[in-house]
């Protein structure tokens, strides 16, 4: 079995990979990132661009060569009423005809961190070290805002792993 992730981030190909050790119906399949667009911004700014891609991510992904299933992955922002800006990743998993959606928890971003990402269109790690959160200027590829948040008891890797494992409920089950 071939899984193509639409993503060479280190982190999202890691995580499908170690959640999928734990999903006996699938084998032992071959894992491959590969870089595909999203079809939206480089930092989603609502649940309908966070969903939509993931959803391009895996279409894109199923689309770019011979695989069994394609994973989509995009994190992003969503202002949720009465709490305010909160960060989550939407997985998307494509068999070639039907997608497969989960979503990761959600955690508030500091109204610094989401105001420069929301007025001056940084992404997420930019507004991080921009705000002096983190030294690290590239935190999307390691442990995330989560784990500077955290202090690293939940890592990006950590919260991709739920997103990846809801969206297989519905594979699993056949629904």
């Amino acid at each position: 079995m071939k899984i193509i992730v639409g993503s060479t981030n280190p982190s999202k190909v890691e995580a499908v990979r170690e959640v999928l050790k734990q999903y006996s119906f699938l084998g032992k399949p071959e894992i491959v990132g590969v870089d595909v667009s999203s079809g939206v911004s480089s930092q989603p700014r609502t649940m309908e661009e966070i969903v939509q891609g993931a959803m391009n991510r895996a279409k894109n992904a199923y689309n770019h060569t011979n695989c069994d299933y394609s994973v989509g992955l995009e994190s992003g922002l969503n202002k949720f009423p009465l709490v305010g800006y909160l960060e989550l990743t939407a997985c998307v998993f494509h068999d070639g005809k039907k997608l497969y959606p989960g979503l990761s928890p959600a955690f508030p971003i500091p109204e610094t961190v989401a105001s420069l990402v929301l007025e001056q269109g940084l992404n997420l790690s930019q507004a991080s070290y921009r705000a002096g959160l983190t030294t690290n200027p590239e935190l999307g590829k390691s442990e995330g805002i989560i784990g500077v948040l955290t202090k690293n008891r939940v890592t990006r890797f950590d919260y991709t792993k739920y997103a990846i494992m809801m969206a297989l409920i519905g594979i699993e089950n056949n629904f």
